[in-house]
């Protein structure tokens, strides 16, 4: 299992659009892809989970990858949070 934390950057936060980058780059990986903010645990790899976790623009969110590919998984998740998901 691995983990690291992330900065939200874009100015709308996890709204629609990130949200779906953000699944679509998860569902590319067969490690269990989870994240935590405030307490709650999302899975990255559905939209609502993410879009429900209610994530702001300068949020802090703490990915957890856990499977065969965790490593590749948190790497890549973390460049697409970093790089704006698209925006």
């Amino acid at each position: 299992m691995v983990s690291q934390k992330v900065v939200i950057k874009n100015p709308t936060g996890l709204h629609l659009r990130p949200a779906g980058i953000l699944c679509k780059e998860a569902m590319q990986f067969k490690s269990l892809i989870t994240f935590t903010f405030r307490e709650n645990i999302a899975n990255a790899k559905s939209v609502l989970s993410v879009l429900g976790a209610c994530v702001k623009c300068g949020d802090e969110i703490e990915f957890t990858c856990e499977g065969e590919d965790e490593q590749e998984a948190l790497k890549t998740l973390v460049a697409a949070v970093e790089n704006g998901l698209g925006e």
